[in-house]
């Protein structure tokens, strides 16, 4: 017997708004590049996101077939600006790793 409790997979379909509500936009940076060469993508998702929610996203947004996702949530950042205090907002970024022969171009449109 395991000691771990088995969560059970939402059988939620998500709609095509939902996918993209989820799904915000991908992370182009210099280290993002670097990682698609491993079939990875980093994309920033919605705060309240599931890795479930990302993964069915991403397929169902660029078909592809996804093999994990893991996710960051980056706290937002305390900024000055003209002399006063403000602060970023928090975020999360989702590295979603691609099965082998799957690619995602995100130098084009969806």
């Amino acid at each position: 017997m395991s000691r771990f409790r088995v969560i059970p997979r939402p059988q939620t379909k998500l709609t095509r708004h939902q996918m993209y509500d989820i799904v915000q936009a991908p992370v182009i940076t210099e280290k993002a590049t670097n990682i698609s060469e491993h079939n990875q993508v980093i994309f920033r998702v919605a705060l309240n996101a599931t890795k479930w929610e990302v993964k069915a996203a991403v397929e169902g947004l660029f078909g592809v077939k996804v093999k994990a996702v893991n996710t960051i949530r980056v706290r937002g950042k305390i900024k000055r600006f003209r002399g006063r205090l403000g602060r970023r907002g928090d975020y999360k970024k989702a590295v979603v790793t691609l099965v082998e022969a799957q690619r995602i171009d995100l130098t084009t449109g969806i």
